[in-house]
């Protein structure tokens, strides 16, 4: 994917052909997940949100995925565990929680994507969301968000307190 751009001398970013809108957006996501990596911390989720909303919005069936953070919350990587239907996506708690341990990740941040457009958490996302995060806390592993994104948006469980 990389070898489509390049950098000018003045850092500007430069295609070597036409490129389709789904090269250019996976580009885009390598970009902010680099600048994710660079950071010191990742201090709240408005940081990993346009990484976020760039990986999965454009998605036409549900993703699952997770921002993979250490202990002092620096970005180890961002990894889609799960793709599922229009509508639905299986997540399995143990199979999240081995990837963070494999990782040695100390927290995550959860987000999936609504191909509706409508942020709106369901009753199964939150119950999915608190299997998760009781299943992380006992291997160690904080869950500091689980961000649902849509076109018209996106919701923090977090910030509504569901966490």
């Amino acid at each position: 994917m990389h070898t489509l751009f390049r950098r000018d001398a003045e850092g500007r970013h430069q295609t070597l052909r036409p490129v389709t809108e789904k090269e250019l957006i996976e580009y885009a996501s390598h970009l902010l997940c680099d600048d994710l990596l660079a950071r010191p911390a990742v201090n709240g989720v408005d940081d990993a949100t346009a990484f976020l909303r760039m990986r999965l919005c454009h998605e036409e069936r549900e993703m699952f995925g997770a921002l993979f953070l250490d202990h002092k919350h620096r970005v180890i990587g961002f990894e889609v565990l799960f793709m599922g239907t229009l509508n639905f996506t299986a997540v399995h708690p143990r199979e999240v929680a081995r990837r963070a341990l494999a990782l040695n990740a100390g927290a995550v941040i959860l987000a999936h994507n609504h191909p509706s457009g409508d942020p709106e958490p369901s009753a199964n996302d939150r119950s999915m969301t608190s299997r998760l995060r009781d299943a992380l806390a006992l291997v160690d592993v904080r869950t500091l968000d689980h961000v649902i994104l849509g076109q018209n948006g996106n919701v923090s469980l977090a910030e509504r307190g569901w966490l």
